[in-house]
């Protein structure tokens, strides 16, 4: 019944489109605020550069609380750590870890950019976004103490679930 009051308040009985005058068109530059997805191939990716020790600065003092000293204590998921099976000691978000399940490391900074710090979602300049991406690549022994992440060179970074190195994952074709 909806969509049949619809069709007849969209269209005249000469079968032409009518402008219902609802909203407004959204200007590119409306749209850019909200369009921050990142693809595994890096496609979104801002400009911006982060460092380890950076990172490292920013960890101690944004992400600590949640993610323990090394990022593998809790209470929230574990950011850094083994395989990701689960072991009677922990429950499943402190058995799987961002390091070792996750086939992108673009996917850590996107999901880092949208919903951290849990207290303040999107509120971290995209430099610490890459900076804190740095430091969790670092935590998880993917790269080295003096990196510079940036758009890049981040895509290129090889996580042990993409190439099929973790358990369950098929290799990559």
């Amino acid at each position: 019944m909806l969509i049949l009051a619809l069709v007849l308040l969209t269209s005249n009985s000469n079968g032409e489109d009518v402008s219902v005058e609802l909203g407004a068109p959204v200007r590119e530059s409306e749209l850019a605020v909200w369009s921050i997805t990142v693809f595994p191939s890096g496609r979104g990716l801002p400009s911006g550069r982060g460092s380890v020790s950076e990172g490292d600065a920013l960890y101690r003092d944004q992400c600590v609380q949640c993610h323990g000293a090394t990022g593998s204590e809790g209470p929230a998921a574990r950011l850094a750590g083994p395989d990701g099976f689960l072991r009677p000691d922990h429950g499943a978000l402190l058995s799987m870890s961002v390091g070792s399940r996750w086939p992108y490391a673009t996917s850590i900074f996107d999901y880092v950019r949208r919903a951290m710090p849990h207290s303040a979602p999107k509120s971290l300049t995209n430099d610490q976004v890459y900076a804190l991406t740095a430091y969790i690549l670092r935590l998880n022994d993917l790269v080295a103490d003096d990196l510079v992440l940036t758009r890049e060179n981040l895509p290129g970074i090889r996580m042990p679930a993409r190439v099929g190195d973790a358990p369950g994952r098929a290799p990559e074709r």
